[in-house]
């Protein structure tokens, strides 16, 4: 696996491997990272082409409040796993590298980005398609590859690339699931081992939701219900909704997507399924 940490140096590999397939990271990988990772060979077969994945902790997705340092960070494990996987190019670019001094372009994706994390998180999605634009641009990745475990985040990348006409396939793959339907996230492990036990409660929810739905039971009943029952086991919720796919824009129509974000200690789990 080829190592690049300047523009030079991963566009010369990018040229010689051919068409890529990315999968953009923020390090810290877990199997969800490397089920992508094994999705991207398959696309870059396909092509004729090659596997590129990209560590680079964005600091314009945190917000003042959010805790950029303390985002878990552990290198030397991450390229290992790449490369035991088959990834052939890892793209390490520092701050300066992605935001030069005098940096002064930002992308706003309206549509998908307003409400829920959006709302929560005030810049995060400017932060989040102004990143993966530039990734997409300095890979020239045909295809890029993101968990659907970010839903939102998912609609909010396939909008700008549609938008800007950028010359690349956006993939959602699956959400990987720990054994008890804990959705794998890098933050997970910043649960404390009591409340790692109850954090599948989460998914659990979800199921329910979608089953009482499809019983047509109507949606503001069993959301209302789900968000009682996860206080009561001492979560935080942010939010709970049912939303069109791709627009994020609520319903109590199916077929839709539940979303929720819940708060559990120090750690905010996000999760997502399909719903009818």
């Amino acid at each position: 696996m080829r190592i690049a940490r300047d523009l030079p140096t991963l566009r010369a590999e990018a040229a010689r491997l051919g068409p890529l397939a990315l999968v953009p990271t923020m390090g810290a990988l877990h199997a969800g990272h490397l089920a992508l990772v094994a999705a991207a060979r398959r696309e870059a077969a396909a092509m004729g082409g090659a596997v590129a994945a990209s560590i680079f902790v964005n600091p314009l997705q945190f917000g003042p409040q959010e805790d950029l340092a303390r985002y878990p960070r552990d290198e030397a494990g991450d390229l290992a796993a790449l490369e035991a996987a088959g990834c052939d190019l890892a793209w390490l670019p520092g701050v300066e590298a992605m935001y030069p001094p005098g940096h002064g372009t930002a992308i706003e994706v309206a549509g998908p980005s307003e409400g829920w994390e959006g709302a929560a998180r005030p810049g995060h999605f400017r932060g989040v398609a102004t990143v993966c634009a530039k990734l997409f641009l300095q890979t020239g990745a045909r295809v890029a590859l993101f968990g659907e475990k970010d839903w939102q985040q998912l609609q909010v990348v396939r909008r700008m690339a549609r938008d800007l006409d950028l010359p690349v396939r956006i993939i959602g793959y699956p959400t990987v699931r720990e054994a008890d339907g804990l959705a794998m996230s890098s933050r997970n492990r910043f649960l404390s081992g009591e409340e790692r036990a109850k954090a599948s409660a989460l998914h659990a929810a979800l199921q329910g939701v979608a089953q009482a739905l499809a019983a047509g039971v109507p949606a503001t009943a069993a959301l209302a219900e789900m968000r009682s029952g996860l206080a009561a086991q001492g979560f935080a919720v942010d939010y709970l909704a049912l939303v069109e796919p791709e627009t994020l824009r609520e319903t109590a129509a199916l077929p839709g997507r539940l979303i929720a974000a819940a708060r559990l200690g120090t750690v905010r789990l996000l999760d997502n399924i399909a719903a009818g």
